[in-house]
């Protein structure tokens, strides 16, 4: 019977803890399960330091002209072919127990609680991008493409 117990009680916290991990630490990438992407740590801009577990350096705000170069410069020095996330993908990452950012600072540190660019268009006009502000936690689709804003990019694994 106590046997039986304890194989219920392991089964149930097996399950719970898969059914929350949706995010891997893989250096300076972190591996996103549920959506089958790697995501780059830190916002365009910065770079990870291994010694501090850190983003460093400036958020630097890009419209898609820009973005198109920056996502070009990470595929060549990083490998692989980075793009902008969906919307939502970048959704995925919001949470809504946490403090501004309303991000898990533990995989992502040095996001910035503003909004940040999504390549999904916007159906009802296609002039204006989503993108998910992470001082709320929602998303907006109020934005040209002209304008800058920061970027997390992600590659499919």
């Amino acid at each position: 019977m106590i046997s039986r117990l304890l194989i219920y009680i392991l089964v149930y916290f097996l399950w719970i803890t898969s059914s929350i991990a949706q995010f891997f630490d893989d250096g300076h990438t972190v591996r996103d399960v549920k959506n089958g992407i790697d995501w780059l740590r830190c916002t365009v801009g910065q770079t990870w330091n291994y010694d501090t577990e850190k983003c460093n350096g400036e958020i630097v705000k890009l419209n898609h002209v820009e973005i198109e170069e920056a996502r070009k410069q990470a595929s060549e020095q990083l490998g692989g072919n980075w793009r902008l996330p969906t919307l939502d993908e970048l959704e995925s990452l919001v949470c809504e127990k946490c403090e501004k950012p309303k991000i898990n600072e533990k995989y992502f540190p040095g996001v910035s609680p503003e909004a940040y660019w999504t390549q999904t268009k916007n159906r009802f006009n296609s002039k204006m991008y989503w993108t998910v502000n992470f001082m709320t936690g929602y998303n907006y689709s109020r934005f040209f493409s002209y304008q800058q804003l920061p970027v997390l990019l992600v590659q499919d694994r």
